[in-house]
């Protein structure tokens, strides 16, 4: 059983002030609804609305506090150990249907960057192959020779690819540690796409090995090689607003911290002890294999009384994104599905309470674009439902008394929504520019631009994403299963009409929102125009968004200076892309096919 040390006074008082700022947030906007709806007679639909703006508030508001809680505080220093390494460590790399020679080179890569720091030999790289496709494995087996050539990894980095993809990537990891675990004492979990510095393996190395009692320790990944618009965009985010709020959540989990999939290091045997995924009865999209494993995992380490941290203070670490809106709704539609799943463990004995209260967020994050598109559908159908106006209710009072005007309150609440988008990353700007962390942005004028282009882009693409959502929560609802789709990596550029193909049911629903709205309730129309008009011009906003940009908008740190290991993945992609397959169809694999 691994030491338990006491949850810190730190971590409860973040909590405690987040979840009341949240809460009272929520019931703000609900009374403030409230006091609106009822200034023309309290009806039902009313009771609704308000009941929906108290949920949705309450969300937005967690996530502007949990910024504040961020840029509030400093996590306390973290131990290292600065001796020798003492155990072996292996670099896990499930891949499903990936390009091999974009995937290897990342990993040649970082062991060309684990060699610079002297410590190689206490690394073992696994590539651990689920693809489908016989054509592209036949690639990967010709592409990990090439590898193994110019790494001379023999011995060192080892690949199988199994018979059956069982559990997916949760079963892939599984099924090595179940084989190969007992080798090693920790593992780090990659994506296809991870890019991490030799470096930063090392040291997230060392701070395992400081603490007997952490079972799992979480990067803050950067994002890579963004081109088009909407990649650029997420890219600037990502790096400029995500550390902020990863600071604010690492403060509110203590020890109860996440686990994002990949870009983290665990300790194999409270893995392997801990972690054993159940396979939840029935079919999919509630039942079967658990999609969004990695925060049950956290939970389950966390159960067994491993500590589960989240330190955003790593650099180094990196992984790629969605180039275009669409591939990030293929992502997100089974990201839905797996948190939906979580509302089946939930309840599991034993769980910690902010274990539970993660998966509650989780859920929420998805029901959330719900609880907007209620609003907005009782919103358009309250005249329906309002009674009609009674203008004399004084009887035998011969002069009519009229409502009193509660649109300030309904102002109000607007801008208080408003401030609750805007505020925390207008906040970041600041503290960005006081700290000079602007400077990595272009300086704080660039910054400034793009903080203000990003509030821009993200509000016009929120009701096409918000879409997408919540069309995966009713797909999921009525037992869609979204299966695992393949990533799709490289340039996502979109014609406009696969950008219709994708979206036209999205214009469908923006034309009669807008048509019900002017019919229903005209005095609605300009309040959703902001909504209506990026769903109408959907196709139009994808294709565009993209498309390759060189705009000096959205710099970030990593495309003013390219990171080390990103320079040496982009010379040997460059190189490879320029051969043929080392090795001729059907030709012998060899014996570093296998598990290490």
């Amino acid at each position: 059983m691994p030491p338990r040390g006491p949850l810190g006074a730190g971590v409860i008082v973040t909590r405690t002030l987040t979840l009341t700022a949240s809460l009272a947030a929520g019931i703000g906007g609900f009374l403030l609804f409230l006091q609106f709806g009822a200034a023309d007679g309290l009806d039902a639909m009313d009771i609704v609305r308000s009941a929906l703006i108290f949920a949705s508030t309450f969300w937005l508001a967690w996530g502007a506090t949990t910024a504040l809680a961020g840029l509030t505080t400093r996590p306390p220093k973290v131990p290292r150990d600065a001796g020798p390494l003492t155990g072996m460590t292996a670099i896990l790399v499930p891949v499903y249907n990936e390009d091999p020679v974009a995937t290897f080179a990342r990993i040649a890569a970082m062991d060309a960057s684990l060699k610079a720091t002297g410590l190689a030999g206490h690394f073992h790289f696994a590539i651990l192959s689920d693809t489908r496709d016989e054509a592209i494995a036949t690639r990967e087996r010709h592409w990990f020779l090439r590898l193994l050539a110019d790494t001379d990894g023999q011995g060192r980095i080892f690949y199988r690819r199994r018979a059956s993809n069982r559990g997916r990537k949760a079963g892939n990891i599984e099924d090595f540690i179940k084989r190969s675990g007992a080798a090693y004492e920790f593992s780090i979990i990659l994506d296809a796409d991870s890019l991490i510095e030799g470096e930063t393996l090392v040291e997230m190395v060392r701070r395992m090995q400081a603490v007997p009692g952490l079972g799992l320790l979480q990067t803050l990944p950067g994002i890579l090689h963004a081109r088009s618009r909407f990649g650029r965009a997420m890219q600037f985010a990502a790096t400029f607003y995500s550390p902020i709020f990863a600071r604010g959540l690492a403060m509110m989990q203590g020890r109860t911290g996440p686990f994002w999939g990949h870009n983290a290091i665990v300790r194999t045997r409270a893995f392997a002890e801990s972690c054993g995924l159940p396979e939840l009865q029935g079919k999919p999209p509630f039942g079967g294999h658990v999609l969004s494993h990695d925060y049950v995992e956290a939970a389950l380490l966390a159960r067994a009384g491993w500590q589960v941290r989240l330190d955003d203070d790593i650099a180094g670490s990196y992984e790629e994104g969605p180039e275009n809106i669409v591939d990030h709704a293929k992502r997100d539609r089974r990201w839905c599905q797996g948190n939906l799943q979580h509302s089946r463990i939930i309840g599991a004995p034993g769980l910690k309470p902010w274990s539970r209260f993660v998966f509650l967020q989780g859920i929420l994050a998805y029901i959330a674009p719900v609880f907007w598109l209620g609003f907005i559908l009782a919103s358009i159908a309250a005249p329906l439902f309002a009674p009609p106006p009674d203008y004399f209710p004084v009887e035998y009072w011969p002069f009519p008394v009229l409502p009193v005007s509660q649109a300030s309150k309904a102002l109000g609440l607007a801008v208080g929504v408003v401030g609750l988008l805007f505020l925390p990353k207008l906040l970041i700007l600041l503290d960005a520019g006081l700290r000079g962390r602007t400077a990595g942005f272009g300086g704080f004028g660039r910054a400034l631009a793009s903080v203000l282009a990003e509030l821009v882009f993200s509000s016009l693409i929120a009701p096409v994403l918000l879409a997408y959502q919540t069309r995966s929560v009713f797909q999921v609802i009525r037992g869609a299963d979204g299966g695992w789709p393949a990533q799709v990596r490289g340039d996502g550029s979109l014609r406009f009409g696969d950008a219709w193909a994708a979206s036209h049911w999205i214009v469908t629903s923006g034309a009669v929102l807008m048509g019900a709205t002017q019919w229903l309730s005209p005095v609605l129309v300009p309040w959703l125009l902001p909504v209506t008009l990026p769903m109408i011009f959907a196709p139009l906003i994808i294709a565009w968004s993209s498309k390759p940009t060189r705009s000096g908008l959205f710099l970030t740190p990593a495309e003013r200076q390219t990171p080390a290991v990103a320079a040496r993945q982009a010379l040997i992609l460059s190189r490879w892309q320029g051969m043929e397959d080392a090795v001729e169809p059907g030709a012998a694999p060899g014996p570093a096919v296998r598990h290490a």
